[in-house]
């Protein structure tokens, strides 16, 4: 509303009520009434409501998608190769069962263990790429419900945690904790903060011990290794039983295919965050190589991978991790990587 009793001089803003018998209200574009002017009411005119402008209305025009020839190309491949596959095995069951009986019923037990092994396969790996999606819509639905502090989505992230780690021993203190204290807690930040202390805290603190157990393997290895080709090989191993390691303590546990999805996630994380780059406190670490290699040069060496490694580690961490990093610490390259040449950072491990 808008106050026009008087436009010559600048006034003060004052708070008035519209049913007060001293104020006239009008609507847009109205003239004040002579008897309000008579008695000196206090006119009001509504303003009129802005227009919208046309360029808001516009719909950017949608992309159309395009076709994916390779993904075509490589299941029409693939059906090809099953089938030939499948006559090559119908044609030699024929041949056998017409000259050896016996050797085609050998043949068809074995066509159905390989089947019957086959299905067994599909459905492990379907089971670790589901297991994966749903780490990874927790931690899409745990960002989500921080953002818009939905009490109520926080509540269903919690229980859905509780399930996903119901078979964990390590876990039972924080879910009875969290059933305790279901109702006692609603806003969105505290109650998945405390879930993520009771729940998480602990599967933090053994991926923590395996990155810095692994880097400091392969700092070892690759400080005595003779060739730079089992330096490069026990690197590649140790990534890959890293990765998997570290996807188990949160229950990914993931197949061949999804352990790729994976990988592949982690080597995204890895570039969206800066791979090794200056910033991690591994300035720090690097100054240390300094030293380490003018005492030897395969000591630099191994320290360098074993850097390589506690990274790749950490980054496996906020991939594998159901939850952002919310009021806990996120690792640092400098904490895991402290203890590369103690040996009595195997101890932990070893008495677990």
């Amino acid at each position: 509303m808008v106050d026009n009793r008087s436009e010559s001089r600048p006034r003060a803003p004052r708070a008035f009520r519209l049913d007060d018998p001293a104020v006239a209200a009008y609507g847009p574009g109205a003239d004040a009434a002579s008897e309000d002017l008579k008695r000196g009411a206090r006119i009001v005119v509504a303003e009129e409501d802005a227009p919208f402008d046309e360029a808001d209305t516009i719909m950017a025009p949608r992309r159309r998608r395009k076709i994916a020839w390779g993904a075509w190309l490589a299941s029409a491949l693939g059906g090809l190769a099953v089938l030939g596959l499948g006559l090559a095995l119908e044609r030699l069951i024929q041949d056998l069962m017409s000259a050896y009986p016996a050797l085609g019923w050998v043949a068809i037990g074995l066509a159905a263990v390989a089947g019957i092994t086959f299905l067994a396969i599909v459905m492990r790996e379907a089971l670790g790429i589901f297991r994966e999606r749903r780490i990874e819509t927790l931690r899409a639905r745990t960002a989500k419900a921080l953002l818009a502090r939905d009490d109520r989505e926080a509540g269903a992230i919690v229980t859905a945690l509780c399930g996903l780690y119901a078979h964990r021993p390590e876990t039972a203190r924080g879910r009875d904790v969290l059933l305790g204290m279901a109702d006692d807690i609603v806003d969105a930040s505290d109650r998945l903060t405390v879930a993520e202390r009771e729940l998480l805290e602990p599967l933090d603190r053994q991926a923590r011990r395996i990155v810095a157990n692994g880097a400091k393997q392969v700092s070892l290895v690759t400080a005595v290794s003779p060739r730079a080709i089992v330096d490069i090989g026990f690197v590649l191993f140790a990534c890959v039983r890293l990765v998997r390691r570290v996807a188990a303590v949160y229950g990914g546990r993931p197949g061949l295919f999804g352990f790729l999805r994976l990988s592949g996630n982690v080597l995204s994380h890895l570039a969206v965050t800066g791979g090794v780059a200056v910033g991690d406190d591994i300035v720090q670490q690097v100054l240390g190589l300094g030293l380490a290699a003018r005492i030897s040069a395969k000591l630099g060496e191994g320290a360098l991978n074993g850097l390589l490694t506690a990274r790749v580690g950490i980054a496996a961490i906020a991939v594998c991790r159901p939850m952002p990093f919310i009021g806990v610490e996120e690792p640092r390259l400098q904490d895991v990587a402290a203890g590369l040449f103690d040996r009595g950072a195997d101890a932990p491990a070893s008495q677990s």
